[in-house]
């Protein structure tokens, strides 16, 4: 019962940690409609500029400067780079974006190395939450779960009951009569697209910190990323909470199961015991990798726009 307890914790955390990224991808890609391949690479950065600057500001400031640093460069990469490509159309902001997430990656192996770096919580925040049973369950997971949450009803908050949500919005929606009405466009985009890319920064920061910084984390979540936001639905916040915590319990959950394929059709009845152990001793835990994708492909046949996408799409 405690490792059924524990794999829950740990595939919601998880699937908060995603939410974390996938959230500003929502922003920019359901809103703005910019295809930013390299958005994953936005919390890699943000592991390694705070990784950066833990030795001279402490974690805090690290995190801080990892997540307004990113910021900052998502801004730039708008500003200088995407704004000059958006009227050309999704191929050319796909290719842009496409060779930002390889510069980023090989520019943080020139300044870094190829291997991970020794970014790591500190000790002062190494103590248990609480404990189930015998296992302690770690405080930092759970302030990374708490600051999702956070972040959650902040962007949903923003967005829904603030004039500048209503301005956001209204600038997706119908860019010229916003433009006519005397806002700047240009800078509310721009804007948008740096706030994506920090709280992208911001996980990595505080995911880095537990999980591995390495240059090769972009990579590793850079489709799932994707993934979490085709099926919650383009630009749903909420549908992308759901999606990325129905993937990362499903994922932790098949990794804690003992049990094999064989086991399992033996049990239904469609195979022998003798065959189950002899041919289909295939450990369940092996499909972990390919359960986001398969759930992306039931969430495209049976509902197209998403789990919380708009029914008229």
């Amino acid at each position: 019962m405690e490792t059924v307890v524990v794999a829950l914790l740990n595939g919601v955390i998880y699937g908060l940690l995603l939410f974390m990224i996938s959230s500003g991808l929502t922003l920019i890609f359901g809103m703005m409609g910019i295809l930013n391949f390299a958005h994953a690479s936005f919390y890699m950065l943000g592991a390694y500029l705070a990784f950066t600057a833990v030795t001279i500001f402490g974690f805090w400031g690290g995190i801080l400067i990892g997540t307004l640093g990113v910021a900052l460069i998502g801004f730039v990469c708008e500003r200088y780079l995407l704004r000059h490509v958006r009227s050309f159309g999704h191929v050319q902001e796909l290719l842009l974006t496409f060779g930002l997430f390889f510069a980023f990656e090989e520019l943080v192996k020139l300044f870094y190395g190829p291997y991970a770096v020794a970014y790591s919580v500190p000790e002062s925040l190494r103590f248990a939450a609480f404990t189930i049973g015998d296992a302690s369950y770690p405080f930092f997971r759970v302030l990374i779960g708490a600051t999702a949450i956070v972040m959650f009803a902040a962007i949903f908050c923003l967005l829904r009951f603030t004039r500048i949500g209503l301005v956001v919005r209204a600038a997706v929606l119908n860019p010229d009569m916003v433009r006519a009405l005397g806002y700047n466009v240009s800078a509310i985009f721009s804007a948008m697209f740096a706030v994506g890319a920090g709280l992208a920064g911001l996980a990595g920061a505080m995911g880095g910190a537990y999980y591995t910084t390495s240059p090769n984390m972009a990579t590793e979540l850079g489709v799932i990323v994707f993934v979490v936001v085709v099926v919650g639905g383009l630009g749903s916040v909420g549908g992308a909470l759901i999606a990325s915590l129905l993937i990362g319990i499903l994922v932790n959950a098949v990794v804690y199961l003992d049990i094999t394929f064989g086991q399992i059709l033996a049990t239904i009845g469609l195979v022998s015991q003798k065959t189950a152990s002899d041919l289909l001793a295939v450990p369940l835990s092996s499909t972990a990798g390919v359960l986001p994708f398969l759930l992306m492909l039931l969430v495209l046949m049976f509902r197209p726009q998403g789990i919380a996408g708009d029914d008229r799409a």
